[in-house]
């Protein structure tokens, strides 16, 4: 028994280091190093199944995306056109209602972030599942695509970037390198583009636009009563200190970090969790939810303090929690 619980403790970690979101998945490592070299195995045995481009490491976005480019009036313009602007590379399909609902908001907002005066592209590459169906959607996008005809480059850019579901705004720097993962929560919360090009946050409100992240990892989720205008703000400056060591920890070991952080309030969205995930009504309360291993750790104290989110953080990292499942 001792050994099985051990084993599935090992398995639990292995998912969680590497934010496994769903299966089949197959990631290769460098084991000199234990960094990641690809997410997306299955498309590379099934891009080079001779293993002709091994080892599979990471090219730069320049390299990958090479080649030309569509605008929606049949209009072609090489790549290099993208060099020295933000990107954002918006893996998208018209079968997929979000995908739609969120190419709505693009819209707008590539148009004012344009007319602001910035270097701003979004790159479309589509999972469509026809030509006709890539024509038709992409006739409502006022950016630029990678062919439809070319499935090995657009192969090559949900490989680069470990694409594991749609719809995915991958923001880049003029330079090429990720701003963000989570383009998506930007465009819908950011609605005037005031904080384009949208840098990630050490701590979240969680919100339906964002709620897709839970699924990424473990989340610590600090449950607040957002009856006292004040509190939901209090609870962000709280773990905000915790949020930003942690991060920084793992980012000088270029590897990303083991928790994303949020505040929750009283909301539709917030029942709808408790309610998924079993947890007491009580506010104050801190959790992490692990929602691919379906387990939850809980602290139901009357005060949150710093010491105890740190606490409850280390403890968790140490493997000293016991799950309780969801």
């Amino acid at each position: 028994l001792s050994s099985l619980l051990s084993q599935s403790l090992l398995q639990l970690k292995l998912w969680n280091k590497y934010r496994v979101s769903n299966i089949p998945s197959l990631i290769f490592i460098d084991a000199s190093t234990g960094k990641v070299v690809c997410r997306n195995g299955l498309l590379v045995i099934r891009d080079d199944p001779e293993g002709l481009e091994f080892p599979w490491g990471p090219k730069p976005f320049s390299e990958v995306v090479a080649g030309p480019l569509l605008r929606n009036n049949g209009q072609t313009l090489d790549s290099n056109a993208l060099e020295g602007s933000h990107v954002g590379v918006y893996f998208s399909a018209h079968w997929c209602p979000p995908c739609r609902s969120l190419t709505r908001v693009l819209v707008e907002s590539y148009r004012k972030i344009k007319e602001a005066g910035q270097k701003f592209e979004i790159l479309f590459v589509s999972a469509d599942r026809s030509e006709d169906s890539f024509k038709q959607y992409f006739s409502e996008m006022p950016w630029v695509a990678v062919p439809y005809a070319d499935e090995a480059r657009r192969s090559r850019l949900n490989r680069l970037y470990g694409i594991q579901g749609i719809p995915t705004l991958i923001v880049l720097d003029p330079k090429g390198e990720v701003i963000t993962r989570q383009g998506r929560g930007g465009g819908v919360n950011d609605i005037e583009c005031r904080e384009f090009p949208w840098h990630p946050k050490p701590v979240l409100e969680l919100t339906d636009s964002n709620a897709v992240q839970l699924n990424e990892g473990p989340c610590l989720v600090l449950f607040v009563d957002s009856e006292d205008d004040g509190e939901s703000e209090a609870a962000k400056q709280l773990i905000q200190p915790i949020a930003e060591k942690i991060i920084a920890k793992y980012k000088a070991k270029e590897e990303e970090a083991p928790l994303l952080f949020f505040v929750a309030g009283e909301d539709d969205m917030t029942d709808s969790l408790r309610d998924y995930t079993n947890l007491p009504e009580a506010a104050p309360l801190l959790t992490i939810l692990d929602m691919s291993a379906r387990a939850k750790y809980v602290m139901d104290v009357e005060e949150i303090t710093p010491e105890i989110v740190e606490a409850f953080v280390s403890d968790f990292l140490a493997d000293k929690l016991k799950p309780e499942p969801i």
